[in-house]
């Protein structure tokens, strides 16, 4: 790594990456090396440095602050080794007997008859999320995924339960629905939208792993999934909507019959709420619609954490959503404000949590900041407390690949020769 006095205005945009402050890039977009060391706190009062982050640039005067002693020692140890060589800007001469004519050094003893010995510094080791502003932590990983499995076992046993409020479409006819009027069903489209949910499902997965953040992530995408989940809860319950065409057939209702409705939760819960697997004959679920939520939370979550010069896989997994969502109105199995609540929901969800992830000043509780008043703010602190700026989107292969690829043993054909 060169000094910083050498950096040009692309070494400092490259600096900023590894340090995960990208968001002062566009803003020192015309900074070098040596403008970069002279910043002071002054500077943050002042657009457009003043606009970055809440926090007056605290943390990027921590790092400059340690990249100016690093220089400092580094510029001091280069000094050090050319005054060894040139001292008092002579050159030392070596004499027949091994002595230095410096004065410095005879018969490998020094003149002041001190010996000089490495000293040995012990160091403690830092915890990990100090060391590193993305802090693995896989176990707050888990207790996402615990709250997401919780909250999709919630949605089954509220669908179940919603079931047997449904009033027979012979009394309760659908509803109006504007797009219903100017389409007609087509009977195949809801098999195409799950098909596209499941691509995009796969996709997400695929790319997650191989992501060098995985668990951060991770955490992010089961939480608000989860609570995608656990809102998608509350509007069914408080609203039982018709079912929306003629054509559904629902299971018939067990009337208090808790046995076999656990068993119908559980049935639904191991085909991952899919009609195609013919898991899901329920009827009830339609405010709001959770394919709508998959299909888009996949998509946000694929374009967020991928390269944007991938603009071609971004833009196959936008017509795979787009599509979807097209079907699933198209085959009559939601109406349109369903699919509308849940594109919503789950867009604002989805920006409004990466948009507190990504400012320091938003995570923490203040008069000034009006989003520590949501009720999952507290979640949202312990998942991201120890996350400091915006994750990069870094890859790497997955723990057990990687390990099979250091153990690899390569072996070479010998040729044997007779002696």
């Amino acid at each position: 790594m060169k000094e910083v006095r050498l950096w040009t205005a692309s070494d400092v945009s490259d600096w900023l990456t590894d340090e995960g402050l990208q968001e002062y890039t566009d803003a020192l977009r015309n900074v070098d090396g040596p403008a970069l060391l002279r910043l002071s706190e002054e500077d943050f009062k002042a657009s457009p440095l003043s606009l970055v982050t809440g926090d007056s640039g605290r943390q990027l005067l921590e790092r400059i602050e340690t990249l100016r002693f690093t220089n400092h020692m580094k510029a001091h140890k280069n000094n050090n080794h050319e005054n060894s060589h040139h001292a008092n800007g002579h050159a030392g001469i070596d004499l027949a007997n091994g002595s230095v004519s410096n004065g410095k050094i005879h018969n490998g003893i020094p003149k002041n008859g001190l010996h000089s010995k490495p000293v040995r510094i012990l160091i403690p080791s830092l915890p990990e999320q100090e060391r590193t502003p993305y802090p693995t932590e896989w176990f707050k990983t888990g207790v996402a995924f615990l709250y997401a499995l919780f909250c999709f076992l919630t949605t089954t046993v509220v669908i179940s339960v919603v079931h047997e409020r449904v009033p027979p479409k012979e009394e309760s006819p659908p509803l109006p629905d504007k797009f219903f009027d100017l389409f007609d069903r087509v009977e195949w489209a809801f098999s195409i939208c799950e098909i596209n949910g499941m691509l995009l499902v796969g996709l997400w997965f695929t790319q997650w792993l191989l992501l060098k953040h995985r668990s951060i992530i991770g955490r992010r995408f089961f939480f608000i999934v989860g609570t995608l989940y656990l809102y998608r809860c509350v509007t069914m319950y408080a609203t039982t909507l018709p079912v929306p065409g003629m054509h559904f057939k629902c299971s018939p209702k067990l009337f208090g019959d808790w046995e076999a409705q656990s068993r119908r939760v559980m049935k639904m819960m191991a085909g991952g709420g899919l009609s195609i697997t013919g898991s899901h004959s329920l009827c009830g679920d339609y405010l709001y619609s959770g394919h709508t939520v998959m299909l888009t939370l996949t998509y946000l979550f694929i374009k967020e954490y991928s390269p944007r010069r991938f603009w071609w896989y971004h833009w196959i997994c936008w017509c795979l959503s787009a599509v979807g969502i097209f079907c699933i109105l198209l085959a009559h199995d939601h109406y349109t404000i369903d699919v509308v609540v849940a594109y919503f929901m789950t867009t604002r969800l989805f920006w409004w949590y990466h948009t507190m992830a990504n400012q320091q000043a938003l995570k923490e509780i203040s008069t000034g900041n009006l989003f520590s008043r949501v009720w999952w703010f507290g979640p949202f602190q312990y998942f991201e407390s120890n996350v400091r700026g915006i994750v990069p989107r870094n890859y790497q292969l997955p723990f057990l690949l990687r390990t099979m690829t250091c153990t690899r043993v390569k072996y070479s054909k010998l040729d044997s020769r007779e002696s």
